[in-house]
């Protein structure tokens, strides 16, 4: 019943779309409550379900679930349970990678697989209703790509069918949550772009592009700096939009602009840039 919980539990947040981390016990040596099967699961720096065997392995496991989670990276780590003595002598003497010296009178040592769950990145298209041969080439270069796609158009035309649809027509984009993990394409025709630029800057996107010329991105920042939003957050919109590839058709300007978030996309893992980073507004 217990393994069923857990999955109960795993498919719960991976529909929601949750960042979380696994921290399985695979070995355990000496004296120890822990046995080897148990786990826990860390969301937002807690433990939400499960046990290793009690506070003393538990108390050290949240920094290590965040620095996975982090780096996207799983890891085995290894938990001392020394005696106050040992286990300050141990700190001092013994800087070992990946393993961890607990005060503590439990004794043992503990082997703790870490393995991080996120949620896909997505692909946010904004557009401005109607037919635009660009959004519909971006959703499908966009699913092609393994985002997750996401549109919100308050009145799409579209064949391909993104992940996503939000066209409410009164949504209130403030309101919609953009992650780190978020690739974002504003295709709103100078009709919503300070309302999309404006909620977009609230979040913290990995990518955010906007597609207009130079005349009306210029009155769009000078606009946007009026309410507020920072200098910081302008300089980071991708504006003109795209690689220049020469592109002219909407399908060339749709591969000139998935390029640029390509390019950006995996910048961002060979620099190892942390999940947690964020643009201030």
């Amino acid at each position: 019943m217990e393994n069923y919980d857990f999955a109960s539990k795993i498919h719960e947040m991976s529909t929601k779309g949750e960042s979380f981390v696994v921290a399985t016990v695979v070995k355990t040596e000496g004296s120890s409550l822990a046995k080897p099967g148990f786990k826990v699961v860390v969301f937002d720096d807690k433990i939400i379900y499960g046990t290793l065997g009690g506070a003393c392995p538990e108390s050290v496991i949240l920094d290590e679930a965040r620095k996975v989670l982090d780096s996207g990276t799983p890891k085995n780590i290894r938990i001392h349970l020394e005696d106050a003595g040992k286990g300050i002598e141990a700190m001092i003497s013994r800087q070992v990678q990946d393993e961890i010296f607990v005060e503590t009178f439990c004794g043992g040592t503990i082997d703790v697989f870490l393995e991080p769950f996120r949620p896909f990145e997505r692909l946010v298209l904004i557009g401005q209703g109607g037919r635009d041969e660009v959004e519909e080439y971006l959703v499908l270069l966009g699913k092609k790509l393994d985002f997750r796609v996401t549109v919100i158009d308050h009145a799409p035309m579209l064949s391909e069918k993104p992940d996503e649809l939000i066209s409410n027509l009164d949504f209130d984009m403030k309101s919609y949550k953009f992650t780190n993990d978020d690739f974002v394409v504003i295709l709103t025709k100078g009709e919503r772009d300070i309302e999309a630029l404006e909620a977009v800057s609230k979040g913290s996107p990995a990518y955010v592009g906007l597609m207009a010329s130079r005349k009306r991105a210029a009155h769009d920042f000078e606009v946007l700096k009026g309410k507020g939003i920072s200098q910081n957050f302008l300089d980071s919109v991708n504006t003109p939009i795209g690689v220049d590839i020469g592109a002219i058709t909407p399908f060339e300007i749709a591969i000139s602009i998935a390029s640029q978030i390509t390019k950006m996309r995996r910048e961002r893992v060979s620099k190892g840039v942390p999940k947690t980073e964020k643009v201030s507004a």
